[in-house]
């Protein structure tokens, strides 16, 4: 694994919304681990960090954007241990992002969208 890059999107569930963290390996786009949360807690996306690093090993580099869960001092630290370096994409740089922001559009269009979940526990039960 080359290069992981995390990103967070809200979603429209109900009357709220519900953030949602997703880490994918840029070469394949595949996610390696993804977390949802009804919080702006970085410890949902500390979680999914550990999941990726216990599954697929150390990364040579983790590409973030500049939101304020991957800049958070934890969230660092936790990045900073694992040995990992990492590179901040620049303000308005969406072509940076595009892979993981065309996973949350088909996410969003292919499912949320479609089923108008009411809360996030619905989300759970319905995947099983």
């Amino acid at each position: 694994m080359k290069l992981l890059r995390p990103t967070h999107p809200y979603i429209p569930i109900g009357r709220d919304f519900l953030d949602l963290v997703a880490i994918i390996d840029w070469a394949s786009r595949a996610v390696l681990a993804w977390r949802p949360s009804n919080t702006m807690d970085v410890s949902f996306c500390l979680a999914a960090l550990e999941e990726a690093l216990a599954k697929f090993g150390e990364p040579a580099l983790l590409n973030a954007d500049q939101g304020s869960l991957f800049a958070s001092a934890a969230f660092a630290g936790a990045r900073a241990a694992a040995g990992v370096a990492i590179s901040i994409d620049g303000r308005g740089r969406w072509m940076d992002n595009v892979f993981i922001e065309r996973l949350w559009r088909s996410l969003k269009h292919e499912d949320v969208y479609l089923k108008g979940y009411a809360d996030g526990l619905l989300r759970r039960r319905d995947k099983g």
